[in-house]
């Protein structure tokens, strides 16, 4: 289950990552509400992705 929770939060980082690329490239172009739109979308799946990864970690601090 440790691995599947790696993965998932990974996957969570890499959307995280995207969303932020994503509202960069609006912030540049001045439109700062689809900006915003996609840093709170980006803070979800970090969000996401930090539970995952606790949940990776306390799994595998378990099994030691």
């Amino acid at each position: 289950m440790s691995l599947e929770h790696h993965n998932k939060a990974a996957e969570a980082h890499d959307h995280a990552a995207k969303a932020h690329r994503t509202a960069a490239e609006h912030h540049g172009k001045g439109d700062h509400s689809k900006a915003g739109e996609h840093s709170s979308a980006a803070h979800k799946h970090s969000e996401t992705a930090h539970k995952h990864s606790t949940d990776a970690h306390s799994q595998s601090q378990g099994k030691k």
